[in-house]
């Protein structure tokens, strides 16, 4: 052999040692090595990296959220029927300081015995201990979060590290027979539903119709009694007006009563001050002198000059007879 060929059989070697030391780990994912079929302890993040060619090998574990299906999971109910899910879905992640704990215990694929295996055997005894009545319809509400719930718990003991997300099951297959009955008893629940609704709009209609006039009879007995009260406070206003009225009329009458009283005092007091004989003398002879017709008597020449010796300007008799009313003056 030419030191060409050799050369080439060597570089051949090289180049695919080269390519088979170099290897990619995938964002979202942890490498495990091994070598001679058993584990190393060395884990590798995302990113390129070398290993020894031939000798070691290399696995990528995934450490973000993967979903595993279940698929045609078979049950049997506590009354002995057979019934199957078709697909059940666990969400679930790896912390990626348990990858080597878990790939160890449970290999790479460990799913398989901590997820796949674990669903069957958990489904199964819940079936087992439900009527087919309980699974198919009653409690079929409740399978997914009672699944999650017993799966971590069993996870949580045996591989820690191991999160479950969320669990989704699909309705159970069951004998045709069987569901038939289950279709028709729905219809009738249906129709039962429907009925009671339909009772529900017409109880709910009427109560509305009620309240609806109890509401108008309420605004009518508000008008009514606003209207009263109006009334109520019209009267009682016309009544203050009327005794305001008949006070100020009382309050008048009193002042022109009490200054009618005053004054026919004041004047009867004043009266009583003139009534002198001075006075009274006065008012005679005013009254004389204001009278336009005199009438004469026989004393009449005594009324004005007395002859006699006594030398008066007026007898007294004539003055007298003035007094008594004895001249008539007009």
């Amino acid at each position: 052999m030419s030191a060409g060929a050799v050369f080439s059989a060597i570089l051949a070697i090289g180049i695919t040692s080269l390519f088979s030391a170099v290897h990619k780990i995938e964002e979202g994912h942890i490498g495990v090595y091994y070598r001679g079929g058993a584990l190393l302890t060395t884990t590798s993040s995302p990113g390129f990296h070398l290993m020894l060619p031939f000798i070691t090998s290399f696995k990528p574990v995934q450490i973000t959220l993967q979903t595993d299906e279940v698929k045609n999971v078979p049950c049997g109910t506590s009354g002995g029927v057979m019934i199957y899910f078709d697909r059940i879905e666990v969400v679930n992640f790896l912390v990626a300081s348990a990858v080597y704990d878990i790939v160890k215990n449970f290999t790479a694929d460990y799913d398989k015995a901590l997820i796949f295996n674990k669903v069957h055997h958990e489904l199964n005894q819940f079936c087992s201990v439900h009527t087919l009545q309980e699974v198919y319809i009653g409690l079929f509400d409740q399978i997914d979060e009672n699944l999650k719930m017993t799966l971590q718990e069993e996870l949580t003991n045996m591989a820690p590290g191991i999160i479950i997300q969320a669990v989704r099951v699909t309705k159970p297959n069951i004998p045709e027979s069987i569901r038939r009955n289950y279709e028709l008893m729905e219809s009738e629940k249906t129709k039962l539903l429907i009925a009671a609704q339909t009772q529900k709009v017409v109880e709910k209609e009427a109560e509305t119709e009620r309240i609806k006039a109890v509401i108008e009879a309420e605004k009518l007995a508000q008008v009514a009694q606003i209207k009263y009260g109006q009334k109520v406070m019209e009267k009682e206003t016309e009544k203050k007006i009327s005794e305001i009225e008949d006070q100020a009329f009382l309050a008048r009458q009193k002042a022109k009563a009490d200054a009618e009283f005053y004054s026919s005092q004041r004047a009867a007091e004043a009266n009583k001050l003139k009534l002198t004989p001075e006075y009274l003398q006065l008012m005679k002879f005013k009254a004389i002198a204001t009278n336009s017709k005199i009438y004469f008597g026989s004393e009449i020449p005594h009324m004005f000059v007395d002859s006699g010796p006594s030398g008066t300007p007026m007898s007294s008799k004539a003055m007298d007879m003035l007094s008594e009313g004895v001249l008539d003056f007009e």
